[in-house]
């Protein structure tokens, strides 16, 4: 147990997603630096599944969510994602390009917030089902501010390719 606790904090959820290089491993370790940030907790990530590329190219893709309660504020924790995809060697040589490592901030409490390097909800959140299916599967009744709730749009995703593999970090 850490001594620096997030009590209090706000909830976040983070899609974490890879399809270049060992993708589980990725994920498993950008979990474990998810769970030792200061003022944070892990509460919970859900299952794997692999999902096709949706806009993009390239191999299929391993997805996650991690929930997170946190006392970071939503710039602070998306410094804190990108650094941990620089360390486990995330280039950008263009759009939607294969990587070692995606971390997206994909809610943050009950925000809403534009700026140039940030906007919550995320974007494309309840267009893209390998972020809805692993949110809902982490909380069932789950909405988004702007959006109400997810659930709804999953009926309009059922084209994209996607499958659940089992867990992907221990349950807490």
């Amino acid at each position: 147990m850490r001594a620096e606790s997030a009590a209090g904090g706000t909830l976040a959820f983070v899609g974490l997603g890879a399809n270049l290089g060992d993708m589980r491993q990725s994920l498993q370790q950008a979990l474990q630096a998810l769970a030792v940030l200061p003022g944070t907790d892990l509460l919970a990530c859900s299952s794997a599944y692999r999902s096709a590329p949706v806009d993009a190219g390239g191999p299929d893709f391993l997805n996650a969510v991690a929930q997170l309660r946190t006392q970071l504020s939503p710039l602070d924790l998306l410094d804190v994602l990108q650094a941990i995809e620089l360390a486990q060697g995330r280039e950008r040589p263009y759009v939607n390009a294969p990587r070692t490592l995606d971390l997206d901030l994909l809610l943050f409490g009950e925000l809403s917030l534009q700026t140039p390097r940030l906007s919550l909800p995320h974007p494309r959140l309840h267009r893209r089902a390998f972020v809805l299916q692993p949110l809902l599967e982490l909380q069932p009744g789950l909405s988004a501010p702007g959006l109400g709730g997810l659930a709804a749009y999953l009926p309009a995703l059922q084209d994209q390719a996607i499958s659940r593999l089992g867990p992907l970090w221990p349950s807490g």
